[in-house]
């Protein structure tokens, strides 16, 4: 049999140790990992070998040549353009006329190959997919199996919602040469993504085999390092070609001319690189020393891998850390667990780098520095750029004008040449500041931008889904921590970046791939005028004036000093309202408030509401994406009440369509629907899954349990402004005060409560909850939600952040605190036995 090794990736997640080599040439116990691929495919009788090639392909051509000093055939395929996993293969066709494996080049595992084979021949298979159980089965494929074996469900790099197993697939594959028929030739085509659901659509022989041993793609640092782990634990065997020594108590291997001077300093499994000075004194633990090293005496290393060339002065302390080709670790430094060194970089005598740092090549880090951020061009930044779809971090710190504008000819380069963006922000300083920076990264790979300066970001979003703009972006103050700013990514109509936009995006900016304008062809910017104006005449045309006037409300807003102020007061004056404006100027400096400020806010407005006798109280977020609402006795609504009360007010109203709310709202709003003869969809959590299906034109209302709602008769996006003046209309046209209003929306318990829960653990939890749910009616909309007649509970793993979601609803508050209680202790009691 013939095997295919996959070795064409850029490594984007794995760098810096990309940086100068293709991943599958990282070494790995000084080999590089595709020759422990080799070795293993050796190892089962499999020496007919095709390398599928595509970036820095000349790495791999030199080093294996023909392949036979290591006892194999080799023929290179290099497709001239990325065309996805399977379509990479199809241009290897010529080569593969039987039965044939396909692994990628840059694992390590032990698996005994030869039982995939068979298994594949057994079943008379077209396409048998290996497949393992991991901690964290997010950026892998799922793989669903039923008891023969056969594969029945794909869930391709699932978000955490939608993880029902962690049974996954290992990217190992046999293949009859069948298959072909479906990949079309020059087309970018995927294994995972297209093959493999096309093969389940059409009911092909698409089998699954659980494989026994180790596995681990090694797709980034921390997985890097923790591969070396296992293997100075004896997790996995793998060949090393340093000779191993005579020592009693440690697993010692020295290359050819090592120097060392003293054996008894060395602990556990070291392995030493040909050519190498261990000098003096040193205590070495569980390391790799590549070749042409020096190492000087007192140097304290633990857990540690060395690359070639690299010299660590006297006194250097290192911990779980990989250095890179040709660097120099300073007298005395210290470099704390996690942390990464690229090649070619000085690292300062006394320097200390803080753990987890990540530091790209060509670096100099002064004596006595103290580095607590990734250095990837000469400023700081953070492990992930995007959270959905914004990139956040401290102003001026963490999102620096160097680092904007980087990331903003990272974006510019994704879209087309000449095409046009929309730029905005709120009243923040620090907005203006670095949004001027990003627009010139967009301007630098010859893209146009439109500045609206200061708008609200619903005013935004409303532009973009006319037509002339490719996309947008938002800068604003983060709610959460006054001194960090987010930059909002939209797309060309208005909704949140997608995620494989934001990878897209990031994959540029970390390999710097930027398309560089001709110095006559950079982007332009202008200003866009008209706009607020074209926003007012939507807004008033969405709403019944006639009925609005006639009922002469009396509201009290805090607009919270954003941008909002400008405009909504004269919105609601036209529409006969008296309107009392709280906060309702722009205050540049003053910034965002917090939650104790918040709570203060809505206090004074309550007292407000109840002491002017007015019909409402709206406290505007100052994103003016969400809202809070008193009725007219000053009680404030929570988020829940309020989606019900707007649902109610919207049913009674006569209007006829969907609603749409995420999975964890409450089940009282199917109750209200049912009623009325209208229909509700559940939407995953996310606020881009929720405007996808918003902008159906059955869909009245979508609306979310934190006062955000979207009416699409409008604009299918979150928009505070017109969801006070719709709730005002509706108000109005009901004809009874909002508090009688609300006590006609049907009343559940609904309990709801966050547990943390390390990101390794929750694809192990969702299993868990997966099998718990096996006997009972359960949906998997996004989470594990679990019926019990009426009665409800869901586990929703967060997207973003080390938690677990459980929410629960019942006929009455005991019953719900007994099914949350119940939920809790089993994801507690679940991560106990993950432990």
């Amino acid at each position: 049999m013939k095997a295919v090794i996959m070795a064409g990736g850029f490594g984007t997640r794995i760098q810096p140790l990309t940086s100068s080599m293709p991943k599958p040439m990282i070494p790995l116990f000084n080999r590089p990992i595709i020759l422990h691929i080799v070795e293993l495919l050796k190892k089962h009788g499999i020496t007919d070998l095709v390398m599928l090639l595509y970036h820095q392909p000349f790495y791999i051509k030199n080093f294996f040549r023909d392949g036979a000093d290591f006892g194999v055939k080799i023929t290179y395929v290099t497709p001239l353009q990325d065309m996805g996993t399977a379509g990479a293969v199809k241009a290897a066709e010529k080569y593969l006329d039987e039965p044939f494996l396909v692994i990628s080049g840059d694992l390590l595992t032990d698996f005994n190959l030869k039982k995939v084979i068979d298994f594949h021949a057994d079943h008379k298979a077209m396409a048998t997919i290996t497949l393992t159980s991991v901690k964290d089965p997010l950026q892998f494929g799922v793989v669903i199996t039923d008891k023969e074996k056969r594969i029945t469900q794909f869930l391709e790099k699932p978000g955490w919602g939608e993880v029902i197993s962690d049974t996954i697939n290992t990217g190992i594959y046999v293949l009859d040469p069948s298959i072909f028929k479906y990949i079309p030739l020059g087309d970018n085509f995927d294994f995972s993504q297209d093959l493999f659901p096309l093969m389940l659509k059409n009911s092909d022989p698409l089998y699954g085999f659980p494989a026994k041993g180790y596995w681990r793609d090694i797709g980034n640092t921390d997985s890097y390092r923790e591969a070396h782990h296992d293997i100075f634990r004896g997790k996995v065997n793998l060949k090393i070609d340093e000779a191993k020594q005579d020592y009693v108590g440690k697993d010692l291997r020295v290359g050819v001319d090592v120097t060392l001077k003293d054996a008894s300093c060395l602990e556990g499994t070291v392995v030493i690189g040909d050519n190498t000075q261990v000098l003096g004194d040193v205590n070495i633990k569980d390391s790799v020393i590549g070749r042409n090293c020096t190492i000087e005496p007192g140097v304290k290393m633990n857990r540690c891998v060395i690359w070639d060339n690299a010299y660590i002065k006297k006194g250097s302390k290192i911990t779980d850390s990989v250095i890179c080709t040709n660097v120099r670790v300073g007298q005395g430094a210290v470099l704390e667990e996690g942390v990464i060194v690229a090649d070619d970089t000085s690292i300062g005598d006394e320097a200390i780098i803080k753990a987890d740092v990540k530091i790209w090549p060509r670096k100099v880090i002064e004596a006595g520095s103290t580095v607590t951020s990734n250095l990837i061009w000469g400023e700081k930044w953070k492990k992930s750029l995007f959270e959905g779809a914004l990139v956040k971090g401290l102003s001026n710190v963490e999102l620096t004008p160097e680092f904007c504008a980087k990331l903003g000819c990272a974006y510019g380069t994704t879209l087309p040449k000449g095409s046009y963006v929309l730029g905005g922000r709120d009243s923040n300083l620090s907005s203006r500041m670095l949004k001027r920076s990003f627009l010139g990264g967009i301007l630098s790979a010859g893209v146009n931008v439109r500045d609206m300066k200061m708008i609200p970001l619903p005013i935004q979003r409303y532009k973009l889904k006319t037509f002339g703009e490719v996309g947008g972006c938002y800068f604003r103050q983060a709610q959460d921590d006054p001194a960090a700013m987010e930059i909002v990514f939209l797309d060309g109509d208005g909704l949140d970046f997608s995620s494989g936009m934001a990878k897209n995006v990031e994959r540029i900016f970390y390999k710097e791939n930027f398309r560089r304008a001709h110095h006559s062809e950079p982007g332009a910017i202008t200003e866009i005028s008209n706009v607020v104006e074209f926003y007012h005449e939507g807004f008033l045309r969405a709403i019944d004036r006639e009925m609005v006037k006639k009922a002469a409300w009396t509201v009290v807003v805090d607009f919270n000093y954003s941008t909002a102020s400008q405009m909504m007061p004269m919105i609601l004056n036209e529409l006969g309202c008296n309107v009392i404006a709280l906060n309702a100027y722009v205050d540049e400096g003053r910034g965002s408030k917090q939650a104790k400020d918040k709570k203060a806010a809505l206090e004074q407005l309550s007292k407000i509401v109840g002491s002017l006798g007015a019909q409402a109280g709206f406290w505007l977020d100052p994103t003016v994406e969400a809202i809070t609402m008193l009725d007219e006795t000053g009680r404030i609504l929570d988020g829940v009440e309020l989606l019900g009360l707007l649902t109610y007010l919207t049913l009674s109203s006569g209007q006829k369509g969907v609603i749409a709310v995420p999975v964890q709202s409450p089940s009282t709003i199917e109750q209200m629907a049912i009623q009325k003869r209208c229909q509700v969809t559940r939407t995953k959590s996310s606020d881009r899954a929720m405007l996808e299906v918003a902008g159906s034109s059955e869909v009245i209302l979508a609306g979310s349990t934190d006062g955000r709602f979207a009416f699409p008769r409008f604009q299918a996006a979150f928009d505070g402004m017109f969801a006070i003046a719709r709730l005002i209309e509706l108000g109005a046209a009901s004809g009874i005060p909002l508090s009688k209003a609300l006590a006609e929306v049907p009343v559940r318990a609904f309990l709801q409560t966050s547990i943390s829960c390390a990101w390794e653990m929750k694809g192990g939890i969702m299993r868990k909850m997966s099998e718990d749910s096996l006997d009972k009616e359960a949906t998997f909309i996004d989470g594990i939600k679990v019926h019990f007649d009426d009665d409800w509970a869901l586990v929703l793993p967060d997207q973003y952040t080390p938690f677990v979601h459980i929410v629960a609803e019942a006929k009455d508050q005991k019953a719900a605190q007994r099914l949350l209680t119940e939920y809790q202790k089993k994801v507690e009691n679940w991560k106990k036995e993950l432990e």
